[in-house]
């Protein structure tokens, strides 16, 4: 079905607005997934909060102009979807990554980050990427360690002193 122009407008719109408020964004070619598997992956994307999206060719790389994906232009050829991830970067390439793996006819053609291009092959770079609570975490971990160092070491003479008496003790009375 043909879309007709205030059709097409707004779904320019739509994906250019997503794409303004988005931090990653990945192109990816589906051709050869069956439509329940494109719900499937539609499903998995919703759950992991990325906007997903079939859109022609022409209408995307109008979408993506004024966007710090305006770099993906020249790779949207062929039949592709985008997918946005708004506060999570790695969350649109990990959708796709975990997808593909059982779906070969998934491919990731070109994906951006912070205005720039990278080429499908980077897919696992930017799905590696730790999701935020995991940096906080991470984040957390590395400001703790040298506090419990501290303690640790401030402990320690205390404890070699109640040692030593104990040991001092047991050979007067043995």
């Amino acid at each position: 079905m043909a879309l007709r122009l205030e059709d097409k407008k707004a779904l320019v719109q739509e994906v250019n607005a997503v794409a303004g408020d988005s931090t990653s964004a990945v192109a990816a070619e589906y051709r050869g997934l069956t439509v329940a598997e494109m719900t499937e992956l539609r499903r998995n994307a919703r759950d992991a909060g990325v906007y997903l999206r079939v859109v022609k060719n022409t209408l995307a790389r109008r979408a993506v102009e004024g966007t710090d994906f305006e770099c993906m232009q020249d790779t949207l050829k062929g039949p592709l979807l985008l997918a946005f991830a708004k506060d999570d970067p790695g969350a649109a390439a990990r959708v796709i990554k975990d997808f593909a793996k059982e779906h070969d006819a998934l491919q990731a053609v070109s994906l951006s980050a912070g205005g720039q291009l990278l080429p499908g092959s980077d897919l696992s770079k930017l799905a590696d990427l730790p999701t935020l609570d995991q940096a906080r975490a991470m984040l957390l971990g590395v400001m703790v360690a040298p506090m419990t160092k501290l303690a640790r070491t401030l402990a320690e003479p205390s404890g070699m002193l109640a040692r030593t008496l104990q040991a001092r003790g047991e050979q007067s009375v043995g």
